[in-house]
């Protein structure tokens, strides 16, 4: 009778970059409580002198830098257009060298606490780590080609389009697809880096997915947020850079976020709205804008007289190279609008490109008050008891006597 054969063992699995760095700091941790004070002392000693080396590093190769800068800056080259993208690439430079540094600053304090981690990085887990730093090296790469791309494809699409609404749309739109990729890429990263040191995701995916359903219940207004500033945008409600009225408060859109629109007002005031809050946008700068006139004259002034200087002033305007370019048709007068203790008020509107109308108004409003002066008409004031009635007859008078002057002319 034949023996049946002993069973193989399993196949020994190689342990993970997560394994091999809990056991790397046990035996760090054994070497250590090992050591002698005397030893310890000379450790420190020598940590201690690297770490300055690496701050005097510092200081050398930043006054080097300035220095660098100083002497463009003294040649001319710093108003050249190159200037911003030169900044740019010394500031990433800059930062590649204090990361140079501080890695053998590093690499010499734990070979003075005996760690070897040159040997250490030459082995398996010097590939996963090097890897890891390829890994995010190339994620940040990536982001900063993605931001370029995008950058360079809205502005050029902003700078072609004819169309004034569509050109703030587009600028409206990157910032918020250049969070969108600079979110899902870190993402995307960090997943790929915790799978290289050995963590497994797929659990980690699962549990995401549950706890993502679980904030998404939490987060539902963050949601609603985002959601309704899409279509704010998609829809072209608002834009950067229009004129709205939000609640009470009014202002110029400074940057619209993935959660809030940012109105600056008047006086220099930020103010900051969720998208669920902004339930109605009151927009004056979408396609066109009025300027409303709505002067108010005296009860004695002659109606038909003030509507007629009115249009005069509103031709002048419009022939006016400095204001015609900003008005899109001519003054459209209403007629009276209404009667107040102050006077009777009239109503007249220029249409105007979108942002114009409250230059165009001021502007007119100090012509007509010109004009109103040098034709008499005077601007409606509270009249009450015997000044009324004193300010009747002495206009009646002045009336009589403009009318005797013009008939012996």
């Amino acid at each position: 009778m034949t023996t049946p054969p002993a069973p193989t063992p399993p196949a020994a699995t190689a342990p993970s970059a997560g394994e091999e760095i809990i056991r790397a700091a046990q035996a760090f941790t054994g070497d250590m409580l090992r050591l002698q004070p005397r030893e310890v002392a000379i450790n420190l000693a020598l940590s201690v002198v690297v770490v300055l080396g690496a701050v005097g590093l510092f200081y050398g190769l930043g006054w080097l830098m300035r220095r660098g800068g100083e002497r463009l800056a003294a040649r001319g080259l710093a108003a050249s257009a190159d200037m911003p993208r030169a900044s740019k690439v010394a500031a990433i430079t800059w930062t590649l060298v204090k990361l140079a540094v501080v890695a053998g600053a590093v690499v010499l304090v734990l070979e003075v606490w005996g760690l070897t981690p040159l040997e250490w990085l030459s082995g398996r887990m010097g590939a996963a780590a090097t890897r890891v730093a390829v890994l995010i090296l190339a994620g940040a790469g990536a982001v900063e080609l993605c931001n370029r791309i995008i950058e360079r494809v809205f502005h050029g699409l902003e700078l072609r389009s004819a169309d004034r609404r569509r050109a703030a749309q587009f600028r409206t739109l990157a910032p918020i697809i250049r969070g969108l990729v600079q979110g899902l890429l870190a993402v995307f990263v960090g997943l790929t880096v915790l799978s290289e040191v050995g963590v497994k995701i797929g659990p980690l995916l699962a549990g995401a997915g549950v706890v993502g359903v679980a904030l998404g219940f939490g987060a539902q207004t963050l949601v609603k947020d985002f959601l309704t500033g899409l279509f704010l945008i998609l829809e072209d409600i608002v834009s950067v850079g229009d004129n709205v009225k939000i609640g009470t408060f009014t202002g110029r859109v400074e940057s619209m976020t993935l959660r809030t629109i940012r109105l600056r007002d008047f006086d220099g005031t930020l103010h900051v709205f969720p998208y669920s809050e902004a339930q109605v946008i009151h927009n004056r700068t979408k396609s066109f804008s009025n300027a409303v006139i709505q002067p108010r004259i005296s009860y004695l002034a002659d109606i038909d007289r003030a509507m007629a200087v009115m249009k005069k002033v509103g031709a002048q305007m419009q022939a006016d190279e400095a204001y015609g370019k900003a008005i899109l048709e001519p003054l459209e007068i209403v007629g009276v609008d209404e009667f107040t203790d102050n006077g009777v008020v009239l109503k007249a509107r220029f249409k105007t490109f979108p942002g114009e109308q409250w230059r165009i108004g001021r502007e007119f409003n100090r012509r007509l008050k010109q004009a109103y002066d040098s034709a008499g008409i005077e601007i409606g004031y509270p009249n009450v008891g015997a000044d009324r009635a004193e300010r009747r007859s002495f206009l009646e008078q002045e009336h009589a006597d403009d009318e005797e002057g013009r008939a012996t002319q």
